[in-house]
């Protein structure tokens, strides 16, 4: 485990705001849209699109308030994370995020990207494929960390380290804890 944090004082970007949904949709007869998705995952795409919802939006609303391991601030606000990085071809039923750690040498990267994978595990169907990448030249062990998150076995092994599954609970379930 680092003794230090590996970048001391990030560079903090506001968050953009929320795209808001026409009031039908938040009324008490309408379906949530990640109901939807539990429903009905044959025709997820369909449903997004009777909805006028995106599920670039879908996708970044449930990935864009998790917490940086190393500091207090969404991987929104530290620009690891932002819309443009999330892909999605709902004719493959695939879901590409392409994340940015904050320096080179950022040993936070692993846990960053299982926090996506948990969360997307989470939030979508499993007909989903999720590839998960860091962004080209961005990290000085990329490759390595590329192939870990995208190999089921390496990613359930990293998740059944305790230590490893609650510094990953603590960057997803943090925002809960202090909005309640």
């Amino acid at each position: 485990m680092t003794l230090g944090m590996i970048n001391a004082h990030p560079v903090v970007h506001a968050k953009k705001e929320r795209v808001a949904r026409s009031e039908d949709l938040h009324s008490d007869d309408a379906l949530d849209a990640l109901d939807v998705f539990d429903i009905l995952p044959p025709v997820a795409s369909s449903i997004c699109f009777l909805l006028d919802l995106s599920t670039e939006l879908l996708e970044f609303d449930s990935v864009r308030d998790i917490k940086d391991p190393e500091h207090p601030y969404s991987l929104e606000q530290l620009s690891v994370l932002s819309e443009e990085s999330i892909a999605v071809d709902e004719k493959l039923g695939r879901i590409k995020i392409t994340f940015t750690p904050t320096v080179k040498h950022c040993s936070m990267a692993t846990v960053i990207g299982l926090c996506l994978r948990v969360k997307l595990i989470q939030s979508f169907p499993p007909h989903f494929k999720v590839d998960i990448n860091v962004s080209p030249g961005s990290l000085a062990d990329e490759e390595a960390v590329n192939k870990l998150l995208n190999d089921k076995e390496r990613v359930c092994a990293a998740l059944e380290n305790p230590s490893l599954r609650q510094l990953v609970d603590e960057c997803l379930y943090s925002n809960e804890l202090y909005s309640l």
